[in-house]
């Protein structure tokens, strides 16, 4: 199993920026991806970005528009999501998640930050 533990959230006006930060502990070396997702109130969670534990690749929501950088640091077994210009529409608890290799979908889950941004 992989364990999960987000931080960096809290409030912020608007046109602020946070950095979260996700640390992973257990089987680590079973990680082939890890992502970040929101949920707004009262919406359905959704992809933000995510990165892959190798290499350089990084995959961002089309919503992102710049604004929203992934990056890890597999010595800490951390991965950030650098976030600028936050918005009112920000507001969301992020989690991030392990998709492990050889597997379709990410199976394991943070317990979430929450990001709260006052315009």
């Amino acid at each position: 199993q992989v364990q999960l533990v987000e931080s960096g959230g809290g409030l912020v006006q608007a046109g602020g920026s946070l950095r979260l930060s996700c640390a992973a502990s257990g089987r680590t070396s079973t990680i082939y991806a890890m992502g970040w997702f929101r949920q707004a109130p009262g919406k359905e969670r959704t992809f933000v970005a995510a990165i892959r534990w190798s290499g350089v690749t990084t995959y961002y929501a089309n919503f992102v528009k710049g604004r929203f950088t992934i990056s890890r640091d597999n010595a800490k077994n951390t991965v950030y999501l650098q976030i600028n210009s936050l918005t009112p529409e920000d507001t969301a608890v992020y989690y991030c998640a392990v998709r492990q290799s050889g597997m379709e979908s990410y199976d394991y889950w943070g317990q979430g930050t929450q990001v709260t941004v006052s315009s």
